[in-house]
């Protein structure tokens, strides 16, 4: 089965909006979730049906959405308030199977054959799920069920929202193969150019054509799109712990330029605060710590420096880091800057020199890294921040939101 919150972002803040008491239901009228402009974010991340029919597409500036509809209501993105709402998601799929891939924070992948025996047909069960999701959580959402993941992933994308698909072998003809090639999963706007030159417009024109003119013209994704359009698919719906993931990193791009090195500072402090605490998750120390930078120019560069020890000390990240921006930075305004650490070592792994005294520092912000970790565990990331941060307008915690460790199709981390 793959499982899909409708409209995530956009429904999760119905949801909140009217828990909160809120008077209206925001998936009623036209409205969107989108960043701010003035922070150099106003781009319409999600949006409701209504939003849809005035021609309002995700991906789109907040600026064109608002030319195609004055009254569009506009709210900006909860990244915490969407990450409850997935594990709230994920806490009652369990109930059915211990055999899902968080695909991304708003789907996953489901591995219903073992709990055949015990809940019976997939199809009445899919709807069950879908009923209990919209009862106890407010939300809508769509599965598609097959005997393969990109089936059952095009399955749950034939009609919306809140619906039950299913989309086996012999249903590919007539429910798969008249949809345009740009609905295949893995046909984005560049592939479908090149296919529609060679007059396959349609999902089935791909499905009937030579397998060997695809590799041709488009190589291993050629070979693959045609797989999937054919319904071939082997690859396993896989744990998300099973995955070795081999790097943490977060990036921010910032509401104004930054010009003087205590404010990128700053930034890279809220940088490595995130990514530091995803590492301590993952239960890992990194040995390679790397940053990227991007100037007002658009120009883009990046340093990295490979350590003989492990770390997974914010500060510690932090030093390197301002090392590596300070080695690196021309001095130009900078839009965006990215912290990320890799070389990943175990949690006891621990490189120590015959020549340091720091022994008493390390166990000392190793106490204080864990106290903080354990406290944002409990009340909230921003529960508590560096006094640094106190009185300035840099957010004390930025960066991504993937700490579910989601994955791509086939078992590739996202």
């Amino acid at each position: 089965m793959h499982i899909d919150a409708n409209s995530a972002y956009l429904s999760w803040t119905a949801v909140n909006l009217l828990e909160s008491g809120y008077p209206l239901d925001v998936r009623k009228v036209p409205s969107v979730i989108a960043g701010d402009p003035n922070n150099r974010h106003g781009i319409i991340l999600a949006k409701s049906i209504p939003a849809k029919k005035f021609g309002i597409k995700t991906g789109e500036s907040l600026f064109e959405a608002k030319q195609k509809c004055n009254e569009l209501l506009v709210f900006p993105p909860n990244y915490d308030l969407y990450l409850l709402c997935s594990d709230a998601m994920f806490s009652i799929l369990s109930e059915y199977s211990p055999k899902i891939q968080r695909y991304s924070v708003d789907e996953c992948f489901l591995d219903f054959t073992n709990s055949l025996k015990r809940f019976g047909n997939a199809v009445a069960i899919a709807y069950e799920m879908k009923e209990r999701i919209k009862e106890e959580l407010g939300f809508t959402v769509n599965i598609g069920v097959s005997c393969n993941k990109v089936l059952a992933k095009m399955a749950s994308e034939l009609k919306k929202p809140d619906q039950v698909h299913t989309l086996f072998p012999e249903e590919i003809p007539a429910k798969m193969w008249p949809l345009s090639v740009e609905e295949l999963f893995m046909v984005g706007k560049a592939t479908s150019k090149k296919l529609r030159r060679i007059n396959i417009n349609t999902i089935g024109d791909l499905a009937k054509a030579d397998p060997i003119h695809m590799k041709a013209l488009l190589k291993s994704h050629g070979e693959m799109v045609w797989r999937f359009a054919n319904g071939m698919d082997e690859s396993p719906v896989v744990l998300n712990s099973d995955v070795i993931q081999k790097g943490v990193g977060n990036s921010t791009t910032i509401a104004y330029d930054v010009t003087t090195q205590r404010e990128a500072h700053m930034v890279l402090l809220a940088l490595c605060e995130r990514t530091a605490m995803r590492l301590r998750k993952l239960r890992k120390k990194a040995s390679l710590i790397s940053i990227s930078v991007k100037s007002h120019t658009f120009i883009r560069y990046s340093h990295q420096i490979q350590l003989y020890d492990f770390l997974d000390s914010t500060m510690d990240i932090y030093h390197y880091a301002c090392l590596l921006f300070d080695e690196s930075w021309k001095g130009e305004g900078v839009r965006q800057i990215g912290v990320s650490v890799s070389n990943f070592g175990e949690m006891n792994h621990e490189q120590l020199s015959m020549f340091s005294n720091d022994r008493a520092k390390i166990e000392k912000n190793s106490c204080l890294d864990q106290t903080l970790d354990q406290i944002r565990s409990r009340f909230g990331e921003r529960s508590i921040v560096r006094g640094s941060f106190a009185n300035g307008n840099v957010d004390p915690i930025q960066g991504g939101v993937n700490d579910g460790n989601y994955l791509m199709m086939g078992g590739y981390k996202q």
